[in-house]
């Protein structure tokens, strides 16, 4: 799936706006809404993986998920060298070769209350969120999870309340002003 001097190419395409956080806060939505306003690439690397690979409940009952996440690397790898704007795997950033990749490019963490994912995630077919209630079990993962977001990122946004609009907005104003060589 990636050409042996991907990790190269990641430089070379600039750093990329990567979008970073748990489930159901709207990476991939404000991903591709973020991406058309800078008029650059949009990547989901869930989408990635699904298209090299097949659907992911079915690659975690197969394989399990330390293979997903082998994949899921495989992907970051090639989102970035791809640049433009990048949305993660709620999982993706606890690989740390993925987050020392990450110091390059500029990363949004994006937020969400648990009272406002419960619609977001009701009905979805998330494997680390089946077997018991989802809401509670998506808390215990993000707090699993939120140092390593927030050591990760350069700036963080919620998407709990307020139009999704407002969030792009502000993603965009942000990454317009942060110079390209730099990360914060």
């Amino acid at each position: 799936m990636t050409s042996p001097d991907a990790a190269s190419k990641t430089a070379s395409a600039g750093p990329a706006v990567v979008l970073i956080g748990p489930m159901g806060a709207g990476k991939t939505s404000v991903g591709r809404r973020v991406a058309r306003a800078l008029g650059t690439p949009f990547t989901d690397t869930d989408k990635l993986v699904v298209r090299d690979h097949g659907p992911i409940p079915a690659l975690f009952v197969a394989h399990g998920e330390p293979h997903f996440r082998a994949l899921e690397r495989e992907a970051v790898v090639e989102a970035l060298a791809r640049g433009g704007v990048v949305a993660l795997g709620g999982g993706a950033v606890l690989d740390p070769l993925t987050r020392e990749r990450l110091r390059e490019h500029h990363v949004v963490l994006l937020t969400v209350a648990p009272h406002v994912v419960a619609s977001r995630i009701h009905g979805d077919d998330r494997p680390l969120l089946g077997g018991e209630d989802p809401v509670d079990r998506w808390q215990r993962i993000f707090d699993e999870r939120r140092p390593v977001y927030e050591q990760t990122a350069d700036i963080a946004f919620d998407t709990s309340s307020g139009p999704l609009a407002r969030v792009v907005d502000d993603i965009v104003a942000w990454a317009r002003r942060v110079p390209a060589g730099e990360t914060a």
